[in-house]
């Protein structure tokens, strides 16, 4: 009886696949471009193309824990007048600094940003990552620019 465990043991274990194993790769490193960005309503659900249908951005984390985010509204012009330039802030969100990613959440503690309020602090979001599409989620908050209480949604997806 011992014989034929221990034979089924080896044929068992001369079956199984003699390779380098392949883990999925999970690490966010490299350059994502943005899909979307919509904002939900935490009380309705609704949820609204923030900066347009088609904003333009990416986000960049390299292997040394630097992140780079730069988001952009759908069709800005450059600023004519000073009232102009200072509108331009309303479709622009931007920074930078050094990132932890643990689990489903990623922080930066904020070097320069386009909010002074933000330097210095640590920015946390959760995302889930589903092959090359990077979804990142704000935590709810209450915002100058929308009624109630709600949360930023932007889409990415990994550079080729």
């Amino acid at each position: 009886m011992k014989i034929k465990i221990w034979t089924m043991t080896v044929m068992a274990l001369l079956a199984m696949p003699m390779g380098p194993a392949h883990a999925e790769d999970t690490s966010l490193t490299g350059s994502w471009k943005l899909v979307s960005y919509e904002v939900e309503s935490q009380s309705t659900g609704k949820k609204i193309p923030a900066m347009g249908d088609r904003p333009s951005g990416r986000v960049i984390f390299t292997e040394d824990h630097r992140v780079s985010f730069v988001l952009t509204g759908e069709g800005r012009k450059a600023g004519g007048t000073d009232a102009d330039k200072a509108a331009l802030l309303n479709t622009l969100v931007a920074y930078t600094g050094i990132e932890t990613i643990k689990t489903n959440e990623w922080c930066t503690h904020v070097e320069a940003s386009w909010n002074p309020e933000w330097v210095g602090t640590t920015q946390c979001r959760e995302f889930r990552r589903t092959g090359d599409r990077l979804e990142v989620f704000t935590p709810w908050r209450q915002m100058p620019n929308w009624p109630g209480t709600t949360r930023s949604i932007v889409v990415f997806t990994r550079d080729k």
